[in-house]
């Protein structure tokens, strides 16, 4: 049964910091491309950044604005977003999710992690 559980968020101020961690369990980890996606109110589901099955290789979008570091411990199975200088806009649901290496798509979404981050 595959798992894809996100956790460490909350409520932060701007200008703070969370760190979120995607568990996963039920499939080999370290065989999957892990991405960190976001869904703000009324918005669509954007990504934020992404880490690739070894964790040497990272990617990070626009909307990360250099504030965010992706890693991943593949003994533990988990993945972690470090937040820092956070803004108001980064408010949203945030998502862990997997891909295989040479396929685009995203298979498991689950439920995600609030994030809120107030003025």
């Amino acid at each position: 049964d595959v798992q894809l559980q996100a956790s460490g968020g909350g409520l932060a101020q701007a200008g703070g910091s969370l760190r979120l961690s995607c568990a996963a369990s039920g499939f080999t980890f370290d065989d999957y491309h892990i991405g960190w996606f976001r869904q703000a109110p009324g918005k669509e589901r954007q990504g934020v950044s992404f880490i690739d099955d070894s964790g040497r290789t990272t990617y990070y979008a626009d909307v990360a604005g250099g504030r965010f570091t992706i890693s991943r411990d593949n003994a533990k199975n988990t993945v972690y977003l470090q937040m820092n200088s956070l803004k108001p806009e980064d408010t949203a649901v945030y998502y862990c999710n997997r891909r295989r290496r040479w396929t685009p798509m995203y298979d498991y979404w689950g439920q995600g992690i609030l994030v809120t981050v107030s003025s």
